[in-house]
């Protein structure tokens, strides 16, 4: 107990440098979990809401659907497998046909993508119910991004353009029954909803469908030849790739501050070491082995990690937890300019695990910087040491 005790004594007894060692350790604990935390929240709201309004627990798609080429939505349906089909009547999935559309709203041409839902699906989570609004025209839902560029509010009429499976053109009114505010961009930019049943009626499509919508806890089915199925793993590879991305991005800053704390102990070590020199001589001398010697300053430099683990408790717990409540804001329409679900506040995450990861790297690497200098007492005769002489 004896090199407890004396590596503690010292370290209370170096005063200023211990605050400064403290404070730079503390800095880098915080920045750290506060940085991960952040990218862990991105990650949970992004997915979740996507998730909610878009993917709900994975997708089948038609043969030859691709989402990011339009021209393959002519000939993306067909009526969905009898595995599929046994979901959709149960309730479990929900079918959503796609079709290239033009959009004439005040004299202008914007192409969209119309999409038709069944207005009683609980899959997603975005206001479908309106779509069973009755009135003159057929019952329209859009995004406030599609209302913005369209110039489109509630209760306005346009028209709308398509073609049928048969390749003949036409036209009908749609009324604009809501608005909805989501900050999933993919079921709003240059989309309009409308009921299933009117939009296969729309392009002779009768029963057909080109995905399909699985409930968040449905397995997913064999045997649905013609579909494939996606996964969550694959619908969010793009936002796991994102996020990993930034946290890369995000090592070089915590090396820097590592960096930084690491120079802090090892020059307190060093000149710990230098001005102890005829202290470690006479420990020598009185038969105290090099090996317990290293193993003082050694602690020393680890008790380091400790008390700047207090220190950052005191006043990161706080600052973290107060992030996490309030969020931190990222300005208006942050996740538009990025093109992510992204609201304007991002709430941080934490977990027990982050916090004691962070907590074990850095007091590895302060225990192996205060090791380095200690073993030069290795080479140390007691003679010279109590000389004053240099290892």
């Amino acid at each position: 107990m004896i090199i407890p005790k004396l590596a503690l004594r010292n370290m209370l007894g170096a005063g200023a440098k211990t605050w400064l060692n403290g404070a730079v350790l503390s800095m880098a604990f915080v920045t750290i979990i506060f940085a991960q935390g952040l990218y862990r929240g991105f990650d949970a709201e992004v997915s979740k809401t996507l998730i909610d309004a878009e993917y709900g627990g994975g997708q089948y798609w038609v043969e030859d659907y691709d989402p990011y080429d339009p021209f393959t939505l002519q000939d993306a349906h067909a009526v969905p497998a009898p595995p599929l089909r046994a979901l959709i009547d149960a309730g479990r999935a929900a079918p959503i046909l796609i079709v290239q559309g033009t959009l004439y709203p005040a004299g202008r041409v914007l192409p969209v993508a119309i999409k038709g839902i069944d207005p009683a699906q609980r899959q997603l989570s975005f206001p479908t119910n309106v779509l069973t609004a009755s009135g003159d025209g057929i019952p329209a839902l859009i995004g406030s991004r599609m209302a913005k560029s369209a110039g489109l509010a509630v209760g306005d009429t346009v028209t709308v353009r398509w073609r049928d499976v048969r390749g003949a053109f036409d036209a009908k009114d749609l009324e604009i029954v809501q608005v909805m505010t989501t900050t999933a961009q993919t079921i709003d930019e240059g989309q309009v909803w409308l009921p299933l049943a009117t939009l296969r009626e729309m392009a002779a499509m009768p029963g057909e469908a080109t995905i399909v919508v699985l409930d968040r806890d449905a397995s997913p089915v064999a045997a649905a030849a013609g579909w494939s199925f996606q996964g969550l793993d694959v619908l969010l590879k793009d936002i796991k790739d994102i996020i990993k991305g930034k946290t890369i991005g995000a090592s070089v800053l915590y090396a820097i501050l590592l960096f930084l704390a690491a120079l802090a102990i090892l020059n307190t070590q060093l000149l710990s070491i230098w001005r102890r020199r005829k202290e470690i001589g006479t420990m020598m001398a009185m038969g105290v082995t090099r090996g317990r010697v290293i193993g003082l300053f050694t602690f020393e430099g680890a008790l380091n990690a400790v008390f700047a683990a207090v220190v950052g408790a005191v006043w990161g717990i706080p600052l973290l937890a107060y992030l996490a409540v309030r969020g931190l804001s990222m300005g208006a329409n942050q996740g538009d300019s990025f093109g992510i679900a992204m609201s304007d506040t991002m709430y941080p995450s934490y977990s027990a695990g982050l916090v004691a990861g962070t907590t074990l790297l850095v007091f590895l690497i302060t225990t192996i910087v205060s090791y380095l200098p200690a073993r030069k007492i290795s080479k140390l005769k007691p003679t010279e040491a109590l000389q004053g002489r240099r290892a």
